[in-house]
Formats: structure tokens, sequence, C-alpha cells
């Protein structure tokens, strides 16, 4: 009997919970809903990919390579925008993936997407020693100006090692 009403609640629950993701999803703009299928796709196949593909395969599709040489170029307005758009529905999408996305799926599937609209990206590797146990931690993070697109300020808590930029940022630089 009692057991009865535990279910009930948790159905309850679980309606609710539902309920307010359904309603928020509508709150999202038109590119969010439009795009979230097929980024929590490219998540999915952006994280096999990874547990998959050698790095150094991998590496020809983030865009030219420019070591540790760090740099952003200041988009237009237009780019910038767009950056702003495909950053939350990346991060709000990878929240619903039942696998893994942490920042190097984010970051692939990021760099994917503005490569389609032309925005100019730059992809970044970075390390970090914690402090407290000396373990090495890993992060990777994609900017477009001063846009954050995925993976947060990573220039504040990791050195960066590693750099690539879209070709057609580095075809400005030289």
């Amino acid at each position: 009997m009692f057991g009865d009403i535990g279910n009930t609640l948790k159905h309850m629950e679980l309606s609710k919970s539902l309920c307010r993701k359904v309603r928020s999803f509508g709150c999202r703009s038109w590119f969010e809903k439009l795009w979230f299928l097929p980024v929590w796709l490219l998540l999915g196949v952006s994280r096999f990919i990874i547990m998959t593909v050698p790095f150094r395969h991998l590496s020809l599709w983030l865009g030219v390579h420019e070591g540790i040489n760090s740099w952003v170029q200041i988009p237009d307005s237009s780019s910038e925008a767009r950056a702003v758009s495909i950053s939350r529905v990346v991060q709000m999408t990878a929240n619903y993936t039942p696998w893994k996305s942490n920042c190097f799926p984010q970051a692939v599937t990021a760099r994917i997407l503005l490569g389609l609209y032309g925005v100019p990206y730059s992809l970044f590797f970075g390390v970090n020693r914690n402090a407290e146990d000396a373990i090495l931690l890993a992060h990777s993070w994609v900017t477009v100006g001063r846009v954050r697109v995925t993976g947060g300020n990573g220039f504040d808590q990791f050195t960066v090692v590693s750099c690539f930029v879209c070709p057609r940022l580095r075809n400005v630089a030289s």
C-alpha cells in the first residue's frame, strides 16, 4: 500500500521535472531549439572520435596549429552573436547527454558549428598541476574574440600548451 504511494510520488516528481524542462526548452531561442538534436548527435560523435582516433589525426580537423602562440581576433558583431548562440546550445545540450560531454567533445562540437557558420575561432589546450596532489589536469576551450564559447575562462586556470585557429583566421594573420 505505502509502496504505491511512494511510486506515485516519484512519478509526480518526474512529471513536474519533465514539465519544467519542456517549459524551459520552450523559452529557448529558435537557434537553440533547431540545433539541439544535431548538437546532441555531434557531441556523441565527437566523444566517439576522441576515444578512437589518435590525436595526431584528429588535430588535422581542429584547425591550423599555432603551437603555443595563443591569440584571438576581434570578431565583428554578427560573428560574436553567433558564437554566443553556439555557446549556449553546446553547453545546454551537453547537460542532456548520457555519455561524458566534458570540455574536449564540447570544443570539437563548437569548432564544427563555428566552421559551418564561418566564424573565426581559436581552440586551446592547456594544462595545470593540482597543488594538493600534484595531478596534471588538462583542459580545452574555444574562444571567438572575447566570447568564451566552451570551456569557461581557461586562460585564468591553465597554461596554454597548444592553439588551433580556423584557416580563415590564420590567413588574416599572415
